[in-house]
């Protein structure tokens, strides 16, 4: 496989960066996956870091041996799996409330994309300048304009916008929405994002934009006008961006998985560690670790 892949999280004017994302890819198989912890719960980066976590883990392990039979079934399973081991969580922890997050996670394998979301994160399919294919929020707006009672520009200033109905976390398991298979052709490219940085940029800009500039090259300076336009209440925003290269020839930036092992797999993971960075002065080290190790064990127990 080749491709050129990009991801980016800013804390925006929070003090808390509750988003999570990270990509991970063997010779064969990709996957990125995203997460935005609701900040209207209690503890929603923790929701988000068991989520990318536990769904990370299964895919390195169904993927061991090479590319995945049943990208949906993997998917579907992986995104309930991350629920119960937040529910597991909450339990242990004897949380009044039990944390929640947004999802979106995305296969690539034989030329193919395959993905899933709960929540209103998004994941946009560029192609030729235009927006190919997309997600479609779990949210309340998105329900009005369905029924044609608002148009998009409405849902933009709705009081309701950012209330969802489904989640992973919480007390009813996620309602999964899964795309069909999508052949990629050279040049497609495809972003993930938390409504911190959707919100805030058009995606008929975007695709555009990537007919003149790529990923590494456009996404931070998206990333960057978003956070202006959002001002000092900017939401956490977070983005992963992949632009299929041609398979036989191979452009400077790009990734190629060739020369990986079989078993082996390369991963790149906004963690726990570096989203807590912001906030140094009010969690210690030992703090941090702890965390990361009561997460661990709660996706160890729910994989048993």
């Amino acid at each position: 496989m080749r491709f050129t892949i990009f991801q980016d999280s800013y804390i925006g004017g929070r003090k808390v960066n509750q988003d999570r994302l990270t990509y991970s890819y063997s010779k064969e198989v990709l996957l990125m996956v995203i997460a935005d912890g609701m900040g209207g719960h209690a503890r929603g980066e923790i929701a988000a870091e068991i989520a990318v976590t536990s769904i990370t883990n299964r895919f390195q392990q169904e993927a061991m041996r090479g590319h995945l039979r049943r990208p949906k079934e993997f998917l579907e399973s992986a995104i309930h799996s991350a629920h119960r081991a937040i529910v597991a969580f909450a339990d242990e922890h004897d949380m009044l409330e039990c944390p929640r997050t947004t999802v979106v996670a995305c296969i690539v394998q034989n030329d193919k994309a395959h993905w899933a979301h709960v929540g209103d994160s998004r994941l946009y399919l560029f192609r030729n300048g235009e927006l190919a294919a997309t997600t479609l929020d779990h949210s309340r707006v998105q329900q009005l304009m369905d029924a044609g009672v608002i148009n998009a520009a409405q849902a933009a200033v709705h009081p309701d916008r950012n209330k969802i109905y489904n989640c992973v976390g919480g007390v009813l398991p996620p309602g999964i929405s899964h795309s069909e298979p999508w052949e990629l052709q050279v040049g497609d490219s495809i972003l993930m994002s938390t409504d911190g940085f959707w919100a805030q940029v058009n995606a008929t800009f975007i695709a555009l934009k990537l007919q003149r500039e790529n990923i590494v090259e456009l996404i931070p300076k998206l990333m960057e006008e978003a956070e202006r336009k959002a001002g000092a209440e900017s939401d956490n925003l977070s983005v992963i961006a992949l632009t299929w290269e041609h398979q036989e020839e191979t452009p400077d930036s790009a990734t190629v998985t060739e020369t990986i092992p079989m078993d082996g797999f390369t991963t790149s993971a906004m963690n726990t560690t570096q989203q807590l960075d912001a906030i140094k002065e009010e969690v210690t080290e030992e703090d941090i670790e702890r965390a990361i190790s009561e997460i661990q064990n709660a996706i160890k127990k729910v994989a048993k």
